[in-house]
């Protein structure tokens, strides 16, 4: 459900042009992935609810990891990267990628398989 309503409002900011809330969105990511504070397991917490599966999105695949650091925490990390790049760095070069990864974010977040995230799992983070 997170990979669909941050794909969402990553679409509903680029197609309003609200580039304040495009970096609120991308310094929400970045602290998130240096706090290790979700906001949704946070919400989960204060709704009584549990944390939910750790392997979820993994498609039951049984990865071994090689390393402490989470993969989840990664992809946040690398999502925030790439806006950052497509929407500074590269703005005008670049102009489609935003847009991309808000509907592959919505995808994600319908199907419940990021691929990414699997990249990241099968490259060894736990």
């Amino acid at each position: 459900m997170y990979r669909l309503l941050l794909g969402a409002a990553l679409l509903v900011f680029l197609y309003f042009d609200l580039l304040a809330a495009l970096y609120g969105l991308i310094a929400l990511l970045l602290f998130e992935a240096a706090a290790n504070l979700r906001l949704s397991t946070l919400v989960n917490r204060l709704r009584g609810l549990d944390d939910g599966d750790p392997q979820e999105g993994s498609l039951g695949i049984a990865f071994k990891a090689r390393t402490h650091f989470e993969a989840e925490r990664a992809w946040r990390i690398l999502v925030a990267c790439m806006l950052l790049l497509s929407l500074v760095a590269f703005a005008k070069q670049l102009w489609f990628f935003p847009w991309f990864m808000g509907f592959a974010l919505m995808g994600a977040g319908i199907s419940g398989v990021c691929p990414a995230y699997l990249a990241l799992k099968w490259a060894g983070l736990k």
